[in-house]
């Protein structure tokens, strides 16, 4: 088994036909310009030991010698034994609020912009687990199913905003119903949903979906993003604040975090609940969370194991450069001996 690191380096191969191209041409230029200086017979009685076989050994020398370092810089590598790797994980679910509500700067920057924050860092901490992500507002939005694509799963994420989702409120129980559809194996045990939300605004029943979920081997840990002092609902144009959501009366609502909803479905799913004010804390309990659950394997498959050889071909590159230099332009003793490129003598 073989293969070249990085084959851009081999571009550079193309520099040995412009030097033989290169070396042609010269070849041609002396012969019209000794030509013009004097005939065949006078110039063999001026430089009798010249060689044109050896111009072209060096030639073939310096090419060899450029093709072996430039091999070296691609880094050529050989397979030495096939190995068996097991991609064992958990389930990892993000349900994420996008409602108007997560608009409120109670927490900086925003609650929504905060939770992208929270749910980033925990992939980014991730080791072989699979994500998936669900938006959800007054509906429940599939966003991205289970995958091992962390880069695909943080551009969606970033993709997420309150305009997604027309319909208003927070269906936290259409988000959990949803999120058991991400897990089809009814004996995986390593399941778990992250609801990121503020817990305003909810349609009630929740603790029923929850017990249920738990039932078919789901956990749901609940993230609270916001403050109980809570914050107005700002309502931009442009990304500049215009006003703030009022009431059927013309008073500022302000929304405030609901933690005890967010407690009491964590308690009816055997989870728990985490407080999202410091995301530091928040991906440590998460990963704490993770590596006590139980692991499952998603794949294998066999990997060759390869070992960098560059090196012989620096050494042998190192050679013909040696050699170039040694090979003169002109005949040598043993050389015209043997009369390897049958020239006159």
């Amino acid at each position: 088994m073989f293969l070249l690191e990085d084959k851009t380096y081999l571009w550079l191969l193309l520099i040995i036909p412009v030097i033989i191209l290169l070396f042609g041409m010269l070849v041609i230029w002396k012969k019209r310009t000794q030509r013009k200086f004097a005939d065949k017979e006078l110039l063999q009685k001026l430089s009798p030991e010249r060689s044109l076989g050896k111009s072209v050994l060096k030639v073939v020398v310096l090419s060899l010698a450029i093709a072996s370092l430039v091999i070296a810089l691609a880094n050529p590598q050989f397979g030495t034994k096939l190995e068996t790797v097991k991609r064992e994980g958990v389930d990892v679910v993000f349900a994420l609020d996008v409602s108007k509500s997560m608009l409120a700067e109670d927490i900086a920057p925003n609650r929504l912009e905060k939770s992208k924050q929270l749910v980033t860092q925990i992939i980014n901490n991730l080791a072989s687990d699979r994500v998936g992500i669900i938006a959800y507002a007054g509906s429940a939005f599939p966003q991205l199913p289970i995958t091992t694509d962390y880069g695909a799963a943080k551009m969606f994420l970033q993709a997420m905003n309150t305009d997604m989702i027309s319909s208003q409120g927070t269906a936290i129980k259409e988000a959990i119903e949803l999120a058991t559809t991400y897990f089809n194996d009814e004996d995986q045990t390593n399941r778990v949903l992250f609801l990121i939300s503020d817990g305003e605004d909810h349609e009630g029943q929740v603790e029923e979906i929850a017990e249920e979920a738990a039932r078919e081997g789901i956990r749901i840990v609940t993230i609270g993003v916001g403050t109980a002092k809570g914050g107005p609902i700002p309502e931009k144009r442009r990304g500049v604040t215009q006003s703030y959501k009022k009431d059927n009366s013309g008073q500022t609502v302000i929304t405030r975090l609901n933690a005890e909803t967010l407690k009491e479905i964590a308690n009816a799913a055997n989870g728990e609940y985490i407080d999202g004010s410091v995301t530091s804390e928040v991906v440590e309990q998460v990963t704490t969370i993770l590596q006590n659950m139980d692991k499952k394997e998603f794949e294998s498959q066999q990997i060759a194991e390869y070992k960098s050889q560059f090196q012989w071909f620096v050494g042998l590159g190192l050679f013909f450069l040696f050699l170039d230099i040694l090979l003169l332009e002109r005949r040598t003793s043993w050389l015209k001996r043997l009369n390897l490129f049958n020239e006159e003598k």
